[in-house]
């Protein structure tokens, strides 16, 4: 039978584990027109969980807008990027696409081409003649126009928000406060992968969307959660894994929806039907899956300074922490001085391979903790 822990990429209700909560909270806030700064760490689940939510909404009141900044480099391709989002959310139908992108965006110049699939493909250019401030002013006040004109509630999604801090300059930032703030039938969420930036556009006053809007973060799912969702997965298949076992997964994986599903995925492998999970199955499919990322692993560690290095083995070791600057967690790594030990933080959140949140430091990447433990956090 098909292996029933699922991974990476977006993935359906059925591979949800708990998220109840926040499903109603989101969908709350998509009906009452509200602005909301949803971020986690990477891989936690945010896409999955909104994209959810947006089939829970009634299509009959409702449109919808999807908008990836991940591939975004610019305040121009951020342009093209969310008008093709509203311009599909208006519509299925080629057509009616591309007379609604021309209805809509003024200021833009559609294309409706053909990709390598034979499939309508849609993409937008700036028109060279025309100053790029008054087209992003143009596709902000879109979504009103669009919910007016339609007579529905429109919600725009933004993912990868973080992104818009690449494009050398706050443009944007200050475009969305002024646009959006008078548009009543459209919700906005903006999804972020790095805590720490999105809680300072939120939280910091000198940024232009400070208050913006409500921050709600993401967090690991408790082991509690957990334990009847990954039993009953083993039950299903005719395998079985007892508490201590879960409570051993969830452990290494700290709550983690990507990570404990994979480690689970690569148990349930290893596990004959009819059998039982033990500890060796456990420690064999953890090494298993170090092993897979063992060469990825080393290139991100072999770049990294002394300080860097014995700071991941501090938290390594430690987990969690909001102590890296304490004297018992710097002599206890060999850190040396506070200033050593924030230079060394500064350049790991900027490389994404820890995360900060409330003051507490955590390794992104909980494989890579292990790893780390394993093989360097005895040294």
């Amino acid at each position: 039978m098909t292996n029933p822990f699922q991974y990476g990429g977006v993935v359906g209700e059925d591979a949800f584990c708990d998220r109840q909560t926040e499903l109603a909270d989101l969908l709350r806030a998509m009906q009452n027109g509200e602005r909301l700064f949803l971020f986690s760490e990477r891989r936690m689940g945010k896409t999955s969980l909104v994209r959810l939510a947006l089939t829970r909404l009634p299509r009959d009141e409702h449109l919808a807008a999807y908008v990836d900044l991940w591939p975004t480099d610019s305040e121009k391709s951020f342009v093209t990027a969310t008008a093709r989002a509203l311009a599909e959310a208006t519509t299925t139908r080629p057509e009616r696409m591309l007379d609604a992108a021309r209805a809509f965006f003024p200021q833009l110049s559609p294309v409706l081409t053909l990709d390598g699939a034979g499939k309508p493909e849609l993409r937008f250019e700036v028109t060279p003649h025309r100053p790029l401030e008054q087209a992003l002013e143009d596709v902000l006040s879109a979504p009103a126009r669009i919910a007016e004109k339609r007579r529905k509630r429109v919600v725009v999604v933004f993912d990868e928000f973080q992104q818009i801090l690449q494009y050398g300059d706050d443009r944007v930032e200050r475009t969305l406060r002024s646009v959006i703030q008078g548009q009543d039938r459209v919700a906005y969420l903006f999804l972020g992968s790095q805590k720490h930036l999105i809680q300072e556009m939120v939280l910091d006053r000198s940024s232009p969307l400070y208050r913006a809007g409500a921050h709600y973060p993401l967090r690991p799912i408790p082991t509690p959660e957990w334990q009847p969702f990954i039993r009953s997965r083993f039950e299903d298949s005719k395998r079985r894994i007892p508490e201590a076992q879960i409570e051993a997964v969830c452990e290494m994986c700290g709550g983690h929806p990507f990570y404990t599903q994979h480690l689970c995925h690569a148990l349930w492998e290893l596990c004959e039907p009819g059998k039982a999970v033990t500890d060796e199955l456990v420690r064999a499919a953890l090494a298993l899956l170090l092993e897979r990322e063992s060469q990825a692993y080393s290139a991100l560690w072999e770049p990294l300074t002394g300080p860097q290095r014995r700071l991941l083995v501090g938290l390594a070791h430690d987990g969690e922490t909001g102590e890296i600057y304490a004297t018992p967690f710097r002599e206890r790594h060999d850190l040396g001085a506070p200033s050593t030990v924030q230079r060394a933080a500064t350049a790991l959140l900027r490389r994404d391979l820890i995360d900060r949140s409330d003051g507490t430091y955590v390794i992104s990447d909980r494989f890579f903790r292990l790893w780390i433990r394993r093989d360097f956090a005895g040294r």
